[in-house]
């Protein structure tokens, strides 16, 4: 079978389910060349706007992280080891105060991610919508990550200062960490409230939309949308 190594915008999904071919199994390809494509591209941008929105709207929301184990922002490490301590020391409230906040500023930052995600699903180029068909379970928000954590990092971080400075999380963060660095070096990530908070944001956006996708992968018909369940109901 040919398989062209080029792809062009306008590429067909028959064509592209050839070029799948030569590393997915002809029955899955075949299925593929059966849509169109513009009910490929529909079904994939839906799916990327479902899972990336559904996700902003439960971390976004009061409580979105603070009330959610699976992403909760919790005290740094170096923190916690030293938690026993600070507790013997009279600095117990304090310590609860910082998880709340450092919360309640990533609730803050993530509804920013929005434009940036739906840029990256318009932005989607037929090696974007290959990788995604052929990949594993969280392609897409491998995709998501690909195209928007630097930015979204840059976005973010002065949106959580501004927050933590208003807060004065920042004083009571410091302070903290300073009792804490004589016990030992305190990383780069964890140096700063608004850098630690930062990358905690992020990690939790992507750990929804994977469950996000997650969902969607294992019932797409229960997505609510048919072009979604035509497309992905293709790949279980």
């Amino acid at each position: 079978m040919f398989c062209s190594p080029f792809f062009r915008s306008n590429l067909s999904l028959t064509f592209l389910a050839m070029t799948l071919a030569c590393i997915t199994s002809t029955t899955l390809a075949s299925s593929f060349a059966d849509l169109s494509n513009l009910d490929a591209n529909a079904g994939l941008k839906a799916a990327l706007n479902k899972g990336s929105m559904a996700a902003i709207g439960k971390l976004g929301a009061q409580n979105g992280f603070l009330n959610n184990d699976q992403v909760k922002i919790l005290l740094p490490a170096r923190l916690e080891q030293a938690r026993p301590i600070l507790k013997m020391t009279g600095h117990a409230q304090q310590l609860d105060e910082l998880v709340v906040s450092m919360n309640r500023a990533a609730e803050a930052a993530v509804p920013m991610a929005k434009p940036l995600l739906l840029d990256a699903v318009k932005s989607m180029s037929v090696t974007d919508a290959k990788n995604i068909l052929t990949g594993g379970e969280t392609s897409v928000t491998d995709f998501f990550k690909q195209k928007t954590a630097a930015p979204l990092g840059v976005k973010f971080l002065p949106l959580v200062k501004n927050v933590t400075d208003k807060a004065g999380l920042s004083a009571k963060y410091n302070s903290v960490m300073g009792k804490v660095q004589k016990f030992g070096a305190v990383s780069e990530q964890e140096a700063t409230v608004e850098a630690y908070v930062t990358q905690r944001a992020l990690d939790g956006l992507y750990l929804m939309i994977a469950e996000e996708e997650k969902a969607i992968r294992q019932d797409p018909i229960g997505s609510g949308s048919k072009i979604i369940g035509k497309v992905f109901g293709l790949l279980k």
